[in-house]
């Protein structure tokens, strides 16, 4: 394995080049290979993805990642009108459920926002409009995305006014920082480092997706 982490890069031992953290683990190669970045545009994926955002503030990204299928259980496969439905019983037997992060906040959290996101999905047709909405123009985009630039720029412009807004309309945990790592695993944004594997299959999916629209 080649080390080029002070880059943001590593040449793995199949010889394939990838952001450094996407080869630290199995969980993470699948994850960053087949994943991170590419567009979504599916209203259940996009809940998914936000609210293990949301429970890895705190935590490691693998924690979550290797927790996910019974996050998937425990949330109805974060289908949103089924976890809006939620009440006390399931949020007192999601505290105790040591499959996933027993966090009463971030549980009853997760419950408000899928009622949130039906409100959501009611003014704008659905999630996945509201959230494309916000796509960086180009302009707003570095011309190379580098490691040092990712490192100086956890939150940008969008991920700000996202967060503001989600807050006015009464979500929680979606601060500028977790709504960013939203953006890049949703593919709004692409941020695999040039130089890296998937960095052009991303830019391919994301000229040839269909943006949703209101």
């Amino acid at each position: 394995m080649t080390d080029e982490s002070a880059s943001g890069l590593i040449t793995a031992d199949d010889n394939i080049t990838r952001c450094a953290w996407g080869n630290s683990q199995p969980d993470y190669i699948h994850y960053h290979d087949n994943e991170w970045g590419f567009p979504v545009s599916d209203d259940t994926r996009l809940f998914e993805k936000i609210c293990l955002e949301g429970f890895q503030a705190g935590l490691s990204w693998l924690t979550i990642l290797r927790k996910r299928g019974n996050f998937r259980s425990a949330f109805s496969g974060f289908e949103i009108p089924e976890v809006a439905a939620m009440g006390e019983r399931d949020i007192e037997r999601l505290v105790g459920d040591a499959g996933i992060v027993r966090h009463r906040g971030k549980i009853t959290s997760t419950i408000n926002n899928a009622k949130r996101a039906t409100e959501l999905q009611g003014e704008f047709g659905s999630l996945a409009a509201y959230f494309w909405g916000f796509e960086p123009k180009l302009a707003d985009r570095p011309e190379v995305v580098s490691w040092d630039w990712l490192m100086k720029n956890p939150v940008s412009s969008q991920s700000t006014a996202i967060s503001k807004d989600l807050k006015k309309r009464g979500w929680s945990f979606v601060g500028p920082t977790t709504i960013y790592a939203f953006m890049q695993a949703m593919g709004l944004v692409n941020d695999h480092i040039e130089g890296c594997h998937c960095r052009e299959l991303a830019e391919k999916l994301r000229n040839e997706f269909v943006r949703p629209s209101v």
